[in-house]
């Protein structure tokens, strides 16, 4: 395990180094058919294609270093006065930055593009992973446990507590992870978990080492929805299976002795 980092920092090096000479590999492509055929405009559109693929490919570092890399090579080789980072005009300082500016926004809307589909990737493991928990517990009691120690996991929360109200028998289950109270008595976030026909219950949490997603977002309510799901379904088949007993038992009653 000590020895991850620095195979990460190596990974992350060798894909700068390949994102690098990406760069180099297009400017020798450029320089062989010619500044003159290309032209500036053109060849600082064509830079774009390595860095976009370089991030997509290698992540936001290698992006940025192809992205610097092909600045100072079409700086160097294709904007007067050539083979110096001097910049003898106007226009041509106009492009650089044109090309530079493009280049960052480029970077940045595709990592930002990549993160958000690793958190949905996550969220929707995650989901996956509570459904198939939640399936396996045949009480609410079991299903507030499951909620709770599901959504403290993911939330890295300080305290969760799951407050689940059922009708037969009139009981009041409270769960709640770690045993220990929390700091504040007023929960960060208030889930109410909403059975198609009525309130069972309701989650509380309070933030801990991470910031919490919003109460009306994606996650949360999704997550909200499938335990009041699971859990009024846990009620109903409670409540059925009491009603089967409360008739076995009028009927043995009812028969002579």
């Amino acid at each position: 395990m000590k020895k991850r980092p620095f195979a990460l920092s190596r990974d992350l090096a060798s894909s700068c180094i390949l994102a690098v000479a990406l760069a180099l590999g297009t400017t020798a492509v450029f320089l062989l058919i010619g500044r003159n055929t290309l032209g500036e405009a053109v060849i600082a559109l064509l830079y774009l294609v390595p860095i976009s693929w370089s991030t997509t490919r290698w992540g936001q570092l290698p992006g940025i270093c192809t992205a610097l890399a092909a600045a100072l090579c079409f700086d160097f080789f294709f904007i007067p006065p050539f083979l110096t980072l001097d910049v003898g005009s106007l226009e041509g300082w106009l492009l650089l930055f044109i090309f530079i500016a493009v280049a960052a926004l480029i970077v940045g809307r595709i990592q930002y593009g990549l993160n958000r589909a690793q958190i949905r990737e996550r969220e929707a493991l995650f989901m996956y992973e509570l459904s198939t928990t939640l399936a396996g517990a045949q009480t609410p009691e079991a299903m507030a446990r499951t909620l709770a120690g599901e959504l403290k996991q993911m939330l890295q929360a300080e305290w969760i507590q799951v407050i689940i109200q059922t009708d037969l028998p009139p009981t009041l289950i409270k769960i709640s992870l770690p045993s220990t109270n929390p700091t504040s008595d007023k929960p960060d976030v208030l889930l109410p978990l909403l059975a198609p026909n009525r309130l069972i219950g309701e989650i509380c949490i309070w933030r801990g080492t991470l910031p919490l997603p919003a109460a009306n977002g994606v996650l949360l309510q999704n997550f909200a929805e499938q335990g009041a799901i699971a859990i009024e379904r846990a009620l109903q088949a409670a409540a059925e299976l009491q009603a089967l007993r409360d008739q076995l038992a009028a009927n043995k009653l009812a028969q002579p002795h």
